[in-house]
């Protein structure tokens, strides 16, 4: 990542830098915040944020689950989300809101301690890896399992949930693959460490249903363009085998937007290359992010 020059916090635009969080932070210890991760594109009328009022709502809604209250309205946050854009002066970048617990309290309980929230911005590429936009990714199926359904609040895009996910992903770095593929407590295919999973299968797509997943903007979005395309999309439940006798396969969230899956276990998939409808959903979704196509206009937010 690229570091910027300015973070907001509390309605303060701070030096990057000077953005510190203290060492008894509640947080910091028990994983106790929510955050989402969203991007900003350069298209020919400026700087667009892409669905930004949905994940500022999914921001507030995963605090609700967990039973506190961002302290600032979704408007409030679509007003600083611009403002440390500007003050950064970037036409592309990442954006990282995020609710913490502070100073003040280093019980399980936190009634005493501040709510926080913070926006910082940086350039990010291609999440999954360099180049596997076009050429693809390898994927391992994890040694961790996707939490049950009934062991942590599965909606809510929260800071502690992630450290199996980060488990699982560098878990897959170190050998030598892009990206992990988690299985539930059942064995069916759950989701990427960050990404829900498409499959190609004789020209309909099929993803996992939401039921202990979190609610996917990205996912949402691949779904309504692909009906608006005419494709048929099915949400069911697989194995790992389904994915391996796929036509095709691919990763979408903020951070891979749309990455093809070309192999699972050393095994490829399809051809081992991008796929043709894969392609084609990466150029509705890459169309509709950077404003070239016109027909979902209420999903950009201009800086």
């Amino acid at each position: 990542m690229e570091k910027a020059d300015k973070i907001w916090v509390n309605k303060e635009v701070v030096p990057w830098d000077d953005a510190k969080v203290h060492l008894v932070s509640n947080t910091l210890h028990y994983g106790f915040g929510v955050f989402e991760g969203i991007r900003c594109y350069k298209t020919e009328d400026g700087p667009a944020v892409f669905r930004l009022r949905e994940h500022l709502a999914r921001l507030a809604n995963s605090a609700e689950i967990l039973g506190f209250q961002v302290p600032y309205s979704v408007d409030e946050l679509v007003a600083a989300t611009r403002q440390i854009i500007k003050a950064n002066a970037f036409e592309q970048c990442y954006i990282r809101p995020l609710a913490y617990i502070g100073e003040g309290g280093m019980g399980l309980a936190y009634e005493e301690c501040p709510v926080n929230v913070a926006i910082a911005v940086w350039y990010w590429g291609e999440y999954v890896g360099r180049g596997t936009i076009e050429n693809g990714s390898r994927a391992r199926v994890s040694t961790y399992s996707r939490h049950h359904i009934n062991t942590n609040m599965s909606k809510a895009k929260a800071c502690g949930n992630y450290m199996l996910f980060q488990m699982a992903r560098t878990e897959a770095r170190r050998d030598g693959y892009d990206e992990a593929l988690l299985l539930d407590a059942n064995g069916h295919v759950a989701e990427g460490s960050v990404e829900h999973i498409f499959l190609v299968r004789e020209g309909s797509l099929v993803t996992p249903p939401l039921t202990h997943l979190l609610a996917g903007i990205t996912r949402e979005t691949v779904i309504v363009l692909a009906r608006d395309m005419g494709l048929e999309v099915r949400e069911e439940l697989f194995s790992r085998d389904y994915v391996l006798t796929s036509d095709e396969a691919f990763f979408v969230g903020t951070g891979a937007e749309v990455t093809p899956l070309v192999e699972l276990d050393r095994r490829r998939i399809g051809d081992g290359k991008r796929g043709p409808i894969t392609k084609r959903v990466q150029d509705a979704y890459f169309d509709t992010v950077y404003g070239r196509s016109k027909s979902r206009p209420e999903w950009l937010t201009y800086v």
